[in-house]
C-alpha cells in the first residue's frame, strides 16, 4: 500500500514541509511516484521514518541519523538496541531530576549551604530555588515545612549526595518491582512504599501516612510530577500512588 505525503505527515505527526526536506537531503525519499509525479510512500519508507523520528527524539542531527541508518553493518535490531540504551540513559537522568524536584517541593532552601559548584554536582542543571516561592505559598504555614527547612539548612554537599544515592537506589528497586509484574497492592510494593515514607521522615520531616497519601494524590494531580514519573516508566505514577495508599491502609 502506498501513502500520500499528506497522509504520512498525519500518521507520523510531522509537517509536509518536514517530509519534503527529508526528501531533498536524501534522508527519506518516497519509493514510488504517481503517474502525475506525486510522492508515494510504502511500508519500508514508513519504517525508516519511524527510525528517523526515534533518533530525532534523542536529539541526533539529521546528518548523524543518515550515517547511522545508511550503515551497511547495521540492521533494525541494532537500531532498536541502540535506541534502548540511549533511552535507558535518559530515564536515569530523569530519575535524578525527580529526586531534585522533590527536594525543592519539600524544603524552603534546598542546599542553602552549597557553593554553586557543589550545587551543580548534586542537582545538575536543575535549580531548586526556582520553586521556592511556590513551596512557601503551598506549605509555608505547616509544621512539616518548618521542620524540613530547619533540617536542610544544615545539610552539606555530602549529606545531599547521600540522600540522592538513597533515592536513586530506591528508584531502581521500585522500577525493577514494576518490571516483575507484581501488583501495587503486593507486600513487596507496600514495603517500598513504606521505605519511601521513611526516606522522607529521615531526611525532611516526619511523614505520616496521611501526609504520604496526600503526596501520592499530588503526584497524580500535578502534571509536572505525573510527566516526570511517566518519563521514567509509563504507569509509574499510578503504581506508586496505589502502593502508597495500600500501604497506608495496611499499616496505619
Amino acid at each position: 500500500m502506498a501513502y500520500t505525503v499528506g497522509k504520512v505527515a498525519e500518521l507520523a505527526g510531522v509537517t509536509v514541509r518536514t517530509l519534503h526536506h527529508y526528501d531533498e537531503i536524501g534522508l527519506l525519499s518516497p519509493s514510488e511516484r504517481s503517474a502525475t509525479g506525486y510522492r508515494r510512500y510504502v511500508e519500508d519508507d514508513l519504517e525508516r521514518l519511524q527510525q528517523i523520528l526515534y533518533y530525532r527524539e534523542l536529539e541526533f542531527s539529521l546528518e548523524e541519523i543518515a550515517a547511522i541508518l545508511d550503515d551497511p553493518q547495521s540492521d533494525e535490531t541494532a537500531h532498536l538496541r541502540r535506541q534502548h540504551e540511549l533511552l535507558t540513559g535518559r530515564i536515569k537522568r530523569m530519575q535524578e531530576m525527580v529526586t531534585a524536584i522533590e527536594f525543592a517541593m519539600e524544603a524552603k532552601k534546598v542546599g542553602i549551604n552549597l557553593t554553586p559548584e557543589e550545587r551543580f554536582e548534586v542537582f545538575g542543571d536543575f535549580n531548586p530555588d526556582d520553586h521556592t516561592e511556590e513551596v512557601e505559598q503551598r506549605w509555608g504555614a505547616t509544621d512539616a515545612y518548618k521542620e524540613s527547612s530547619r533540617r536542610t539548612a544544615r545539610y552539606t554537599k555530602d549529606d545531599w549526595l547521600r540522600n540522592k544515592q538513597e533515592n536513586e537506589d530506591w528508584g531502581r528497586r521500585f522500577t525493577a518491582l514494576m518490571d516483575s509484574g507484581a501488583p501495587a497492592e503486593s507486600p513487596e510494593a507496600m514495603d517500598l512504599a513504606e521505605e519511601h515514607r521513611q526516606l522522607i521522615s529521615r531526611w525532611f520531616y516526619e511523614c505520616s501516612y496521611e501526609i504520604q497519601t496526600g503526596l501520592a494524590d499530588m503526584y497524580l494531580a500535578d502534571e509536572r510530577f505525573t510527566a516526570t514519573y511517566e518519563a521514567i516508566k509509563p504507569g509509574m505514577t499510578q503504581y506508586l500512588h496505589d502502593a502508597i495508599h495500600a500501604n497506608a491502609v495496611a499499616r496505619a
